[in-house]
């Protein structure tokens, strides 16, 4: 029998050790996802409100047209899809990967403002997360479409600290989800864990397909710190 030194059996139990961590860091994130996706009731007829938003024009802020058009002029997407997700006012914009619009819709996000994750969030039980870490981070993001909890297809925006884009569920009606996206207030669009919620159609029908081969390019604008310091490279792209 072959021996193993001292040496080699650290690496094993510090592989071993690595190994049970990214699972348990594995089942924390799709844990969380499930949190917003448990117990999926299909929407009644008067609940499949088409919410999405195929009708483009809606009110930009400045803060969402400054970074619709530093993308625009910088092509800083590269060949991907993109989309800008404003969290002040509740909306998404959707673009291909030349810049065309492909849509607007509301969106849900996390219930406290904040953008940044709190430390070790992807690692957390959802019992520990506390009211103001359920925060949607703001940044550039890569986003891929994946697997999470209830075998489902997320668009994963930031897997380690388990935030996904994914289509609004309504398990639990006291929540009032549809409502909310309904709503012409994005006070009331606060209510996840950190994730984000979009019409069902919406996510569906146009962002999976569009994401799904490749992924693509999240900008989720920041609600506390100034959007030069999320997006450094704004400063060379003076707003007119």
């Amino acid at each position: 029998m072959a021996r193993i030194s001292i040496t080699g059996w650290a690496l094993v139990a510090a592989a071993a050790l690595f190994a049970s961590q990214a699972r348990a860091a594995e089942s924390n994130a799709r844990a969380r996802v499930d949190a917003d996706q448990a117990s999926v009731e299909p929407s009644s007829p008067d609940e499949a409100l088409d919410l999405a938003s195929s009708e483009l024009g809606s009110p930009r802020s400045e803060a969402a047209s400054r970074v619709l058009d530093w993308v625009a002029a910088s092509e800083d997407n590269g060949d991907l899809p993109y989309m800008v997700i404003d969290k002040n006012a509740g909306v998404l914009f959707l673009l291909d990967a030349e810049g065309e619009p492909l849509g607007e819709a509301p969106v849900l996000i996390g219930v406290a403002s904040g953008d940044d994750a709190s430390p070790g969030i992807g690692s957390k039980k959802l019992s520990e997360i506390g009211p103001a870490e359920k925060t949607t981070p703001a940044g550039r993001f890569l986003a891929k479409i994946g697997w999470a909890a209830g075998n489902q297809k997320v668009l994963w925006i930031d897997y380690a600290t388990s935030v996904a884009l994914h289509a609004v569920v309504t398990g639990n009606r006291r929540e009032r989800r549809l409502e909310r996206l309904a709503s012409a207030s994005p006070d009331d669009n606060r209510i996840t864990f950190g994730c984000i919620n979009v019409p069902v159609d919406f996510y569906k029908d146009t962002i999976r397909p569009l994401f799904e081969e490749e992924g693509g390019i999240v900008y989720v604008l920041p609600d506390t710190r100034p959007l030069e310091e999320v997006f450094p490279r704004l400063r060379v792209l003076p707003y007119l």
